[in-house]
């Protein structure tokens, strides 16, 4: 059994951190993530769809790394682009019921940016108790960030699904091929409409 480590080192290590990423260096962003089941529900019998929907966004604080931007010319004219890293607290992601994913999109500095890849390789003490071998290791450490690595995108028309609270809806495990069954009915096979009362 770890000495260190355990639940009352990992709740100091988070308020910490969370009054530092919130309060003091207070870079935020905006936040859409993109609602898979809503997608396939307009899409047409290849599964295939030319418009994404996505709900409302959310507004979370992270520490942003960019990178310059680099300018590239073609027959249309001049093109800019842009990678930006965003780290987010593990905590504030459990919070919003959040689950990042490749596709969703991010609003920073009046831009958008489309997610590539998501890391999660920031373990404190090396250890992450969902992934404990013993039982006696379920009690210590903890995953404390994820970074999002993105590229500027061009987002001409966001479809956006309201939130209630400011929370995304449960995520539930796959069932029947359907991974977030929260706000969508199997029966029209369709997103349920904001006033349905389902995120309340």
């Amino acid at each position: 059994m770890a000495l260190f480590g355990g639940a009352r080192d990992i709740g100091l290590f988070h308020s910490l951190n969370k009054e530092l990423i919130n309060d003091i260096i207070q870079t935020e962003i905006g936040y859409y993530k993109f609602v898979l089941e809503a997608t396939a529900a307009s899409s047409n019998i290849y599964g295939e769809s030319d418009t994404k929907q996505f709900y409302e966004p959310v507004r979370i604080a992270c520490l942003i790394t960019r990178k310059d931007q680099e300018w590239s010319v073609d027959e249309f004219g001049p093109d800019m682009d842009q990678g930006v890293n965003f780290a987010i607290l593990k905590e504030s992601v459990k919070e919003l019921n959040l689950v990042p994913e490749i596709g969703d999109i991010v609003i920073f500095n009046n831009n958008f940016f489309e997610v590539d890849a998501l890391v999660e390789n920031q373990l404190i003490l090396g250890k992450d108790p969902d992934y404990a071998i013993s039982s006696g290791a379920t009690d210590f450490g903890n995953s404390h960030s994820i970074i999002l690595s993105t590229h500027m995108s061009r987002v001409e028309k966001l479809n956006l699904i309201p939130l209630r609270g400011g929370v995304y809806p449960s995520s539930n495990k796959v069932t029947d091929d359907l991974v977030n069954t929260e706000g969508f009915d199997p029966n029209t096979n369709s997103a349920l409409p904001a006033n349905t009362g389902i995120y309340d």
